[in-house]
């Protein structure tokens, strides 16, 4: 079987990463991960890759006058690998326009909220501060507009009394874990398809005991 040659863009300890690279142990995963590049050196995500054997590369951004050339370095790396997908896991950069459009519909992030409901940073804080019940993460498509592409999994988390932050993002964490490499999976397999903004599977989830939602079916 053919399977998706994926990079995978990171910025710290690389847990989701790990998540991703456990999956693709499986020869019947239908991507692999070939590069992981990070843009900072010594990080544990690095460690991680190069534990499983797979090639590794660091691109500071802080060498770049500006994300335009940056990105350019990033892209030519993951052409030269033939990477088809680019998943990002705790990548702490916006990537530009062009490198979105360099692949399109084929860049994954996952983000720890139920988009679209509190993009950005600090996250589970805020959905303390709003009084929220639920909580959750999401993994999605890159568009230009940030963590505003189209929906690919989400799995929901209860929101419980006594809540911090830190708590609540370890909870969040360990669904972040289970649905990425299940949205790998449907890009990979090549039953994810965007019309309109939306994401529509084309077979319906292989094991319906998942507890993860997803987009409406085709």
């Amino acid at each position: 079987m053919s399977r998706a040659r994926t990079a995978v863009l990171v910025s710290g300890s690389g847990s989701n990463l790990q998540a991703l690279l456990d999956a693709a142990r499986d020869p019947g995963f239908p991507a692999e991960v070939a590069l992981v590049i990070s843009n900072v050196a010594g990080v544990r995500a690095l460690e991680r890759a190069r534990s499983s054997g797979v090639e590794t590369r660091v691109v500071d951004h802080r060498r770049f006058d500006d994300r335009e050339s940056f990105d350019a370095e990033l892209a030519g790396l993951i052409r030269s690998r033939d990477c088809s997908i680019v998943c990002l896991a705790g990548f702490m950069r916006i990537l530009t326009a062009g490198f979105v459009a360099a692949w399109p519909d084929r860049v994954l992030n996952v983000h720890p909220s139920l988009l679209p409901l509190f993009p950005g940073l600090h996250t589970h804080q805020r959905v303390l501060d709003a009084g929220m019940a639920i909580a959750g993460c999401t993994v999605h498509l890159v568009s230009r507009n940030l963590d505003a592409g189209p929906i690919v999994a989400q799995a929901a988390v209860p929101v419980l009394p006594g809540d911090t932050a830190e708590r609540l993002a370890a909870r969040v964490l360990v669904q972040e874990h289970r649905i990425y490499p299940l949205a790998l999976a449907l890009l990979a397999a090549g039953r994810v398809r965007v019309e309109n903004g939306r994401v529509l599977l084309d077979a319906p989830l292989p094991d319906p005991k998942q507890a993860v939602a997803v987009p409406d079916r085709a």
